[in-house]
């Protein structure tokens, strides 16, 4: 078998030099039909640049590209300018009218519609992924509306003892959630039980002359204290930790908050007749009734798609809510006016204390936690 690696003639290897430079070892170039010859003379040549007066170089753009581009320029200005004036003159009107509202109601609208869905979307997203996580949002609004309402009483000349009201608080909620619901009720003797016994201990020291009817309104209205925030927090801590008690809670406050916002804008558009000019002159019967149209709306709404319950069902759950939130805040401004005080506190631009929405709230944890076992029947179903 021959050897074709080596060259013919002296036995050497063949060389690879010819590949690189296209060219035949003896130098006459290849000719192939699919490659023709290059040829320099067949490319045209670059046009030339064009130029300014002076013969320099110019950018590229004449007299009429120049003008087109300022044109543009000045399109986009305008457009601007005037973008700007629209948004101006909507911001304006938008001011006034949250004025005139403010002049009306005397709250804040845009600032009241923010932190209330700040507060939603916290609330929201409590009761949706793992309902623990509302316990410590029900021990926060607890013991902020306890030190509000203590607060709210000693300007009045109460005598509420802050510190012990606060402690009781704390043990008196978390036990709603961590311990037998039996117990709840000896938390709330041993809270009222213990502000009372402090008061009276607090008083003997003092011996600063107060008068027996006063030391005696002071303890009552410090066990109130207890029975009003901390308690009714608990009830709802109670239904929470019930099986899908997450959903009962969200649909309650969401039935109380519905109610409050139909009242306020059928108030705002319709009200005409007062509901109860001596506790609340704001209120009017028109309120009432677009919070009656709202309450039973959104009970229906959350009874057949979230509870999984009937129909009537909602409705009762509704009017439940409706009614209890109506006599809380009802009950809170009575309070407020015989504490000769507007708000409970004024750490709430547009709302207020936290107390002052939490008065509609918290009295219906009573009527929920009730419904709950009422029509639990129908969620086995």
């Amino acid at each position: 078998m021959s050897d074709e690696t080596r060259d013919a003639d002296d036995g050497r290897p063949f060389m690879r030099h010819g590949a690189h430079d296209g060219t035949p070892s003896d130098g006459v170039p290849l000719a192939d039909a699919a490659f023709p010859a290059f040829d320099a003379a067949a490319v045209p040549p670059r046009p030339p640049l064009p130029t300014d007066s002076d013969g320099s170089a110019s950018s590229g753009l004449g007299p009429l590209d120049t003008a087109d581009h300022n044109a543009i320029r000045e399109q986009w200005r305008a457009a601007r300018d005037e973008l700007g004036s629209h948004v101006s003159h909507a911001r304006d009107q938008l001011d006034q009218a949250n004025e005139r509202i403010k002049e009306r109601t005397g709250r804040d609208l845009i600032l009241a519609i923010l932190i209330g869905l700040a507060f939603g979307a916290a609330l929201l997203g409590s009761l949706l992924f793992l309902k623990v996580l509302f316990v410590p949002f029900a021990l926060a609004a607890a013991l902020l509306g306890v030190y509000e309402l203590s607060r709210a009483l000693r300007s009045s000349g109460r005598r509420v003892d802050v510190v012990p009201q606060l402690i009781a608080a704390a043990f008196l909620v978390l036990s709603a959630y961590f311990a037998e619901p039996w117990l709840c009720w000896v938390m709330l003797f041993l809270s009222v039980a213990f502000v009372i016994v402090w008061r009276l201990i607090a008083q003997m020291v003092a011996q600063d002359g107060r008068t027996y009817g006063d030391v005696l309104a002071d303890a009552v209205i410090s066990g109130f204290v207890q029975v009003y925030v901390p308690f009714l927090a608990g009830i709802a801590l109670i239904l929470l930790k019930q099986e899908g008690g997450q959903w009962w809670v969200l649909s309650f406050i969401a039935i109380a908050v519905a109610a409050d916002t139909g009242a306020y804008a059928a108030g705002l558009a319709f009200g005409r007749h007062p509901m109860a000019p001596k506790i609340s002159p704001k209120k009017t019967w028109e309120g009432f009734g677009g919070a009656v149209i709202a309450s039973l709306a959104a009970g229906v709404l959350l009874a057949i798609f979230l509870l999984e319950l009937p129909w009537w069902c909602g409705v009762i759950f509704g009017a439940s809510i409706l009614l209890s939130a109506t006599l809380g805040d009802l009950g809170e401004s009575m309070l407020k006016r015989d504490l000769g005080i507007k708000d409970m506190s004024s750490w709430l631009p547009g709302h207020g204390g936290l107390l002052d929405r939490l008065d509609s709230i918290l009295p219906s944890t009573i009527p929920a936690l009730c419904l709950y076992f009422l029509f639990s029947p129908w969620v086995v179903l």
